[in-house]
C-alpha cells in the first residue's frame, strides 16, 4: 500500500467492489451519508466484469422470452444513454437477424415483441438484408441499440466519486465482514493483520466473488450460477466497421463495436461459455471463480468465427486479436426464462450488510431504486 492513502478506520458506509455498480452505489450513499469508502481489490475501477463484456447498452431486444427484463431495459435505456453520453457510441448501424432454424422466436414474433415493449424496430433495407445468407436467416431488422466505452465510464466514475467525497481505496482486498466493533460491522482488509474499518452499512458489489466473501465471513451464501466466459476481440473487415449484428434467438452470436479498444467483440451462445457451476444456498460453496480464471482453456474464437460466417459471410474476413475472460454470474431462475433479475438482499446474521447482484449495466437504476426504498423506510435492519 506504499504511496496510497490509508483506508479510514471508521465510516458510515463501505462499498466493496469498484465496478460500475459499486461506484454508482457509493456515489448514491455519499449523497445521504457523511463518510463513505469504496474498496476495490484491483488497481483501478471498472477493470473486471464492467470491462470484460460486450459493451452493449441493452434496448430490450435481446430478451423476447422475458418481458419484464426487456421492459426494464427499454425503460432504462434512454436514461443510461443520457447520463453517460460522453461514453456512448451510437455511430454504427445495429441489426438483429432472426435465424431460420433453432430460433426460439420467428420474425413475426420478434416484430410483435418489439411493438409490445415500445422498442423502435423496422425491417432492414434490401442492401442490409442481402449481406446475410438467406438459407440461414429469415429476416433482418434495424433497431435502436448502442455500445458504451468502459474506459470512459471509469474516468467518469472516478470523477463522480471524487466530487461526492467518497474515499476510493484501490488495490485493497476485503477479506471478511463481521458484526462487531464500535459500529455494527467490521470490515477486515489487506493481509488481515489488524487492518480493519468499522461501518454501520456495508454493501457488497463483488459480482462473481459475492459468495467468496460471504463464505470467508462465515455468513449465509446466495444460490448463484456461474459461467467462465470468453469474449473474442476481433478486427472486423472494413465493410463491418460501422455495423453491429445480433443473430437471434437461441444458440447464435453477436458481433458489435467494442469502443474501449476500437475493435469488435464477438460472442456466441454456444462457444462463449467454457465452464459452468453453481454455488451458495443449500449446495454450499465449492468453486471459486478466481481459481477458474487462472486456468484458462484454449480459445473458442475459431469456432465462433466459423459459425458466424454461415449467417453473415463477411465475418470470415475478421481477424482474431485476443480474448477477454470473465466469470459471468446470474441468479438460478435466469436459466428458465433468460431473465436478468437483480438481487438486493440483507444478509442473514449481519445487520447492516447488503448483498447486491446486477445483470446488465443499465440494471443499476433498478438497484438504485430498491436501495433507496430500503433507506427511505428507515434504514437497513
Amino acid at each position: 500500500m506504499t504511496g496510497k492513502p490509508e483506508p479510514p478506520r471508521d465510516v458510515d458506509a463501505v462499498v466493496v467492489g469498484g465496478g460500475f455498480y459499486g461506484a454508482h452505489i457509493a456515489a448514491l450513499l455519499a449523497r445521504r451519508l457523511p463518510a463513505v469508502v469504496l474498496f476495490e481489490r484491483e488497481n483501478a475501477l471498472l477493470t473486471r466484469a464492467s470491462y470484460n463484456n460486450q459493451a452493449r447498452v441493452h434496448g430490450g431486444y435481446h430478451y423476447p422470452r422475458s418481458i419484464l427484463t426487456s421492459l426494464r431495459s427499454r425503460a432504462n435505456y434512454p436514461r443510461f444513454v443520457a447520463d453517460h453520453a460522453a461514453a456512448i457510441d451510437r455511430s454504427f448501424l445495429k441489426l438483429y437477424a432472426i435465424a431460420r432454424r433453432q430460433s426460439k422466436v420467428t420474425a413475426a414474433q420478434f416484430a410483435e415483441f418489439c411493438r409490445r415493449i415500445g422498442a423502435p424496430v423496422e425491417a432492414a433495407g434490401a442492401a442490409a438484408t442481402r449481406r446475410f445468407d438467406a438459407d440461414h436467416v429469415e429476416a433482418v431488422f434495424e433497431v435502436e441499440e448502442c455500445a458504451f466505452n468502459a474506459t470512459a465510464l471509469a474516468v467518469a466514475a472516478a470523477a463522480t466519486l471524487a466530487s461526492a467525497g467518497v474515499q476510493v481505496c484501490t488495490g485493497v482486498a476485503v477479506r471478511a465482514v463481521a458484526p462487531g466493533g464500535p459500529r455494527r460491522l467490521r470490515i477486515v482488509w489487506g493481509d488481515g493483520a489488524g487492518e480493519s474499518t468499522d461501518a454501520d452499512l456495508v454493501v457488497l458489489c463483488t459480482y462473481s466473488a459475492l459468495n467468496d466473501l460471504l463464505a470467508d465471513s462465515g455468513l449465509a451464501t446466495v444460490p448463484l450460477v456461474h459461467e467462465l466466459t470468453e469474449l473474442a476481440l476481433v478486427e472486423p473487415p472494413e465493410s463491418m466497421r460501422g455495423l453491429g449484428v445480433t443473430v437471434m434467438d437461441g444458440p447464435f452470436w453477436s458481433c458489435m463495436p467494442f469502443p474501449a479498444e476500437r475493435v469488435h467483440s464477438l460472442s456466441h451462445v454456444r462457444y462463449t461459455p467454457h465452464a459452468r457451476w453453481s454455488d451458495g444456498g443449500d449446495d454450499g460453496h465449492a468453486v471459486r471463480g478466481e481459481g477458474v480464471r487462472h486456468r484458462l482453456p484454449p480459445s473458442h474464437a475459431p469456432h465462433m468465427l466459423r459459425d458466424a460466417a454461415r449467417y453473415l459471410p463477411e465475418v470470415a474476413g475478421a481477424r482474431y486479436l485476443r480474448s477477454l475472460w470473465e466469470v459471468k454470474t446470474i441468479l438460478p431462475r435466469s436459466d428458465m426464462d433468460d431473465s436478468r433479475p437483480i438481487l438486493v438482499r440483507q444478509v442473514d446474521g449481519a445487520p447492516g450488510l447488503l448483498a447486491v447482484l446486477g445483470a446488465k449495466i443499465d440494471n443499476v437504476y433498478d438497484v438504485e431504486e430498491e436501495l433507496s426504498r430500503m433507506l427511505d423506510r428507515g434504514g437497513i435492519q
